[in-house]
């Protein structure tokens, strides 16, 4: 029986915890996963790209030694993992927590979950968010395109903050998204403004001339080709197959994590958020743990360290 997959499960399944904790059930187990995912059983160096690798004994300073570039590696080496001093059992969990919850994971709750403590728990959590870091799709089918608001009121504000804010405007970043019908994918992207010359960068890259489009009456998507619109200021949602009911969904999904999960998105980081849920988005329909190997795998060639992160 494959390692990569629960006893008795079928594609397109959940996995309990109990059946995680029986897949990986020491700190080897969750070794040879991450090792059979980014290596494909066949180890090579991150360094250099050489095959030419041994195991060095006792695992010290590293559990392998590259005689092409004469320096040690791990299965972390070339990743986000890289010097994370946490067991891999625990980045396993944590994928899983991330991967299961449909309105994501606190750092709270993951610092209660994996005992670390919490400070440790969010700057894990971001590393795993880098796996959803690509966005670069383009889509030739029919897609949605909206934006939206996400953040908190000015009314809501503490009294020193709100300088500088006219009474009624609101404190919140503008994000706008693209979803392909046919796909189901998503890319979604923080921007400063609802203007032309935010949005166009983000859109224009992702269509072609075959490409269908439909969007709210907002006039600055007036421009685009085979473009149809649902005018929402009547009242007017669905109009045959033109709406854009996909996209408004994830942005009410994505504001229920806002809300119910994470209570606070601040803007330095909520393209992190935003990656983190289009990502999963797109992959909803397949079991847990393609899932979980999907993110491992969008760990490589990655990283992000904790300085940057708080810069």
């Amino acid at each position: 029986m494959s390692k990569h997959k629960a006893p008795g499960k079928s594609d397109r399944e959940g996995i309990s915890l109990f059946e995680l904790t029986e897949m990986f059930p020491d700190e080897q187990s969750a070794v040879d996963w991450f090792e059979g995912l980014i290596w494909h059983n066949e180890r090579y160096c991150p360094r250099c790209g050489g095959f030419e690798t041994k195991p060095v004994p006792k695992k010290k300073p590293m559990p392998y030694w590259c005689k092409d570039c004469r320096k040690y590696f791990s299965v972390r080496t070339g990743t986000v993992l890289e010097c994370s001093r946490l067991p891999l059992r625990k980045w396993v969990f944590a994928i899983y927590l991330v991967t299961t919850n449909l309105k994501s994971v606190s750092s709270m709750k993951l610092h209660r979950d994996l005992n670390v403590t919490q400070k440790t728990a969010w700057f894990l959590i971001h590393r795993i968010r880098e796996a959803w870091a690509d966005d670069s799709d383009v889509f030739d089918g029919t897609v949605e395109i909206d934006e939206t608001f996400v953040g908190g009121k000015v009314r809501n504000m503490d009294k020193h903050k709100r300088r500088g804010y006219k009474s009624g405007k609101h404190n919140m970043a503008t994000v706008v998204g693209i979803k392909e019908r046919e796909s189901n994918k998503i890319n979604a992207q923080v921007v400063p403004t609802r203007t032309r010359k935010d949005l166009f960068p983000f859109i224009e890259p992702r269509v072609t001339g075959r490409t269908t489009i439909y969007t709210d009456e907002a006039a600055v998507y007036a421009s685009l080709h085979n473009h149809d619109i649902v005018n929402h200021s009547i009242e007017e949602y669905v109009k045959g197959q033109v709406h854009i009911n996909g996209i408004e969904s994830f942005w009410s999904m994505l504001k229920r994590a806002h809300k119910g999960t994470f209570h606070k998105l601040s803007a330095k980081h909520l393209q992190r958020y935003v990656n983190e849920f289009a990502g999963k988005h797109c992959t909803r329909n397949q079991d847990t743990i393609h899932q979980m190997q999907g993110i491992v795998v969008g760990l490589v060639g990655k990283r992000l360290m904790y300085r940057d992160l708080v810069a």
